[in-house]
């Protein structure tokens, strides 16, 4: 794997050994960073299901100023730890093994809010509505924020009072959904 684009172009990083995780592709992430601007003015930015940390990094490469990323395998957090620490951008990372229920109640208890949120979880753990809800009940998404899911199944959620639907790009079996803060 590699950073795509902005600061740290063409760095490799590494990908969690094993099958714990399942990696974002550079195609995708190209066009989700497209889509939601090629890069950032500084902002906050939530990692949830990390896996190796790519998307968040790349997030640091193209101008985003901080990133929380969390994941539960321990396996997952060390590649997050070797990553950052190959990049050289400690200062700008906090990362913490917690499950994504303990993640995001941390999250409400440090008053945190986010510039951009990505949730990748397993596929088939089916869950990314129920996040969306908690999100949108907590407020945890900036003015102006934006949130991209990676899912196996169309995500088109109306029902939200901050957040709303953008749009959804289908890749492979790959669909990428795009929300916003009203």
């Amino acid at each position: 794997m590699r950073i795509v684009a902005g600061e740290y172009r063409s760095r490799k990083i590494e990908a969690v050994k094993g099958d714990t995780t399942r990696p974002t592709t550079d195609k995708i992430k190209e066009a989700v960073f497209s889509s939601c601007g090629s890069y950032f003015d500084g902002g906050v930015m939530l990692d949830l299901f990390a896996g190796s940390g790519n998307m968040g990094l790349e997030a640091i490469s193209r101008g985003m100023e901080y990133v929380y990323f969390f994941d539960v395998e321990r396996i997952a957090i060390q590649t997050i730890n070797k990553n950052i620490k190959s990049l050289g951008v400690e200062e700008q990372c906090k990362v913490q093994q917690m499950s994504f229920q303990t993640s995001l109640q941390w999250c409400v208890e440090q008053q945190l809010c986010f510039d951009f949120i990505y949730l990748d979880p397993p596929y088939k753990l089916e869950i990314l509505k129920d996040i969306l809800k908690f999100i949108d009940e907590n407020q945890l998404l900036r003015k102006h924020g934006k949130i991209v899911c990676e899912s196996n199944n169309c995500l088109i959620l109306d029902e939200l009072d901050t957040i709303e639907f953008v749009k959804e790009k289908k890749y492979g079996i790959t669909y990428i959904s795009y929300y916003r803060s009203k």
